[in-house]
């Protein structure tokens, strides 16, 4: 599986590429949202997809909402999970609604992610 993280805090990041890697997941990781386009297009110039995108909602710059808008404009069906630390169903909601596939509360165990990334795979949502 190919990932995709987004997320501003980089020690979250390494985290995460040394946790999945020992499960035999390939992770890019993004500090920003610009950084993560920057990524997807070069994915898609390449003729390749990240299997799924990890993205954290609360970041400095292009937030995470304006990031899934930019996603799912270039590549529809690529399944999008949201990660954050702060609790707000209405930003849950409008993420759902704009496309994502779930929406997580950090700090989230990796075997939950990991099960949710599977499932946003099979469904491709």
């Amino acid at each position: 599986m190919q990932v995709l993280f987004v997320d501003d805090e980089i020690e979250f990041l390494q985290i995460m590429e040394k946790r999945m890697a020992r499960r035999g997941i390939t992770v890019s990781s993004a500090p920003d949202g610009e950084s993560a386009l920057r990524l997807l297009d070069a994915a898609l110039a390449e003729g390749r997809l990240f299997d799924v995108v990890v993205l954290d909602v609360r970041m400095p710059g292009t937030s995470g909402l304006e990031v899934l808008a930019q996603i799912k404009s270039r590549a529809p069906s690529l399944p999008v999970i949201l990660l954050t630390g702060h609790a707000s169903m209405e930003v849950a909601m409008q993420g759902l609604d704009m496309g994502a596939h779930d929406y997580m509360l950090k700090p989230v165990g990796i075997n939950e992610l990991i099960i949710k990334m599977n499932e946003a795979v099979r469904t491709g949502i």
